[in-house]
């Protein structure tokens, strides 16, 4: 990767819906050129997906929660039964194993208390867990997306 896939890198992450010739014209290169630089980043893996990131409060999902997951059980079989459970609510936005005293954490976005707790069932229902504790955001001060290329 060199410094002109770099800038393309950088300018579509701040802004993924630019045509070609907007993003040729900003990297000062070729429509062609361009195009076949972010073919290769995305043939690579490089470039996962574009995607539209939308305003959570805007559209009525004003709690945010982590969710710190503990386990007795470590089974391939518990952990799909987990996994699945968890792709299953759309609510669960991200899913991590972690090292430490937690296994796994949550991000979840919910309308309200009354919504989260619903989503809480829901996933204690399908999975047998030693202990969730959760964590809401009262105040985000950064959030974001872009890596630092």
């Amino acid at each position: 990767m060199d410094q002109k896939d770099r800038q393309i890198l950088r300018i579509i992450q701040e802004k993924a819906d630019l045509s070609m010739n907007e993003l040729a014209e900003r990297c000062a290169m070729s429509k062609t050129a361009v195009w076949r630089r972010v073919k290769s980043l995305q043939d690579s893996g490089v470039i996962k997906k574009r995607v539209t990131l939308l305003d959570n409060e805007a559209l009525g999902f004003g709690l945010t929660i982590f969710a710190l997951v503990r386990t007795n059980q470590h089974s391939d079989g518990w952990f799909s039964k987990f996994e699945k459970a968890v792709n299953s609510i759309p609510e669960i936005l991200e899913f991590h194993r972690t090292s430490g005293d937690l296994d796994y954490l949550l991000r979840i976005v919910a309308k309200d208390m009354r919504h989260y707790d619903q989503v809480y069932q829901q996933l204690i229902r399908e999975v047998d867990f030693a202990d969730v504790s959760s964590t809401f955001v009262m105040e985000t001060f950064k959030s974001g997306t872009q890596l630092p290329i």
